[in-house]
């Protein structure tokens, strides 16, 4: 029987890794004289050592041509934001006409609500599940109450079971007891806390069906799951590139619209970078909005924040999301299996086991408690090995393809055993 907690193996499985030469396109923080463990990735990817360069060069070009840059070269200003479209449609599964780089998550989830979610006496509701990311449920209870509804009522939060999971059947009973009153379904492609992952196709095929309109935020999934977006249907949706996208902090964030609406007459909120490129010079007072996800646009984008997404889309392209899920499920699968042979006395799995039902990230709880679980969270911070926490007593620990390896795996696992051991 395969030994896995050896160091024999884990450089054994790294040697084979086909994505391997990635891990050097990255800076890794260090740990003393080594390099961390850095499992933060469903949090604030690394910074791609090509990001500098594109920023240096949207420099220079300001230096050099000024107002001109708009207009001068490959990579002019005016049309900068459509460098990305291509590479971040093949990530999200979608047409190019679909995407668009623009703002951030949040606020890319109040501008397409103004579209999307058009509450009436009859459907006020919007559907969502409880213990979401705090600014999305800040963002839906406002939204309610701009609409001049009440959230007690019209924010409906799907409770998750008893093993703090959602799971299809929790996600249909509900759209079919409220569906009569849905407006809207928004609903994450991985809950944050948990990493559970969700079928988007599904859950737009239930939405519609009970008459409302069904939109997702993908902060967790973008650039984590195979998506796509265009067959799921879906009406609308939302990600931040800051995390698997590694774009940096703040970075400039993304939106899709179905293609069938690419020339909605919905209401939006306009501004000019929206309108018709062929015509916005024309400097006209009526909105003609440029067809697909585009014409949600209001402001020229910030080409300095854009710059290090396409140092990352390089590196995506390259490797494949294919190549990259299965590197995901790999590492994570030799997670789950060493947490289980090694630390089954220690650790809990919230995460599903079904790699269908989860991403990159597994979800940890310690047996003992809170308390414990703080107490082994400062350890590994303290001897190098970087996860994130999140109340009330959750680990997230995310091997990113791209550049953790089955060594960072051992090394996270050996830390918590010496943590048990003490």
């Amino acid at each position: 029987m395969t030994d896995f907690f050896t160091d024999d193996y884990a450089a054994s499985a790294d040697a084979a890794d086909p994505l391997q030469r990635f891990r050097a396109q990255f800076h890794l923080p260090r740990f003393g004289d080594v390099e961390q463990a850095y499992f933060v990735g469903n949090s604030l990817g690394l910074q791609p050592r090509g990001a500098r360069a594109q920023v240096e060069d949207v420099l220079d070009k300001w230096a050099m041509e000024a107002v001109e840059g708009h207009f001068r070269g490959n990579s002019q200003w005016m049309t900068y934001h459509g460098l990305v479209g291509a590479q971040l449609a093949e990530i999200v599964g979608a047409q190019p006409e679909e995407v668009v780089a623009m703002n951030s998550l949040t606020a890319n989830l109040h501008f397409l609500m103004v579209g999307f979610y058009r509450p009436t006496a009859e459907r006020p509701a919007i559907l969502m599940e409880a213990g979401a990311f705090p600014s999305d449920r800040y963002a839906l209870e406002s939204q309610v109450r701009f609409h001049g509804f009440d959230p007690d009522t019209d924010l409906i939060e799907v409770q998750p079971g008893a093993d703090g999971l959602f799971g299809m059947d929790a996600i249909a009973a509900a759209i079919e007891q409220h569906g009569h009153r849905l407006a809207l379904v928004l609903w994450p492609g991985v809950q944050y806390r948990t990493g559970e992952a969700f079928d988007l196709a599904e859950i737009t095929r239930l939405g519609h069906a009970a008459g409302a309109i069904v939109g997702f935020d993908l902060a967790h999934a973008a650039g984590n799951l195979p998506l796509q977006l265009h067959d799921s249907n879906a009406d609308f949706a939302v990600w931040c590139h800051y995390k698997y996208l590694n774009s940096g902090p703040g970075a400039v964030a993304g939106a899709f619209v179905h293609a069938r609406h690419a020339t909605t007459d919905r209401p939006r909120f306009a501004g000019w970078w929206g309108h018709d490129a062929a015509t916005r010079f024309r400097m006209g007072p009526d909105f003609q909005p440029t067809p697909g996800a585009e014409g949600w646009q209001l402001s020229n984008p910030p080409i300095l924040g854009l710059a290090p997404l396409r140092a990352s889309l390089d590196l995506f392209t390259e490797a494949g999301m294919p190549a990259l899920r299965a590197k995901s499920e790999t590492l994570t699968g030799y997670l789950e299996t060493l947490i289980h042979s090694q630390l089954d006395d220690v650790l809990d799995i919230a995460t599903p086991r079904d790699v269908a039902r989860r991403g990159a990230q597994l979800s940890l709880r310690v047996r003992g408690g809170r308390e414990q679980g703080r107490a082994l969270f400062e350890y590994l911070s303290d001897n190098g090995v970087l996860g994130d926490w999140r109340e009330p007593d959750v680990i997230r620990i995310s091997p990113a393809p791209l550049y953790n390896t089955h060594a960072d795996v051992l090394r996270f696992v050996r830390t918590v055993a010496r943590w048990r051991d003490a």
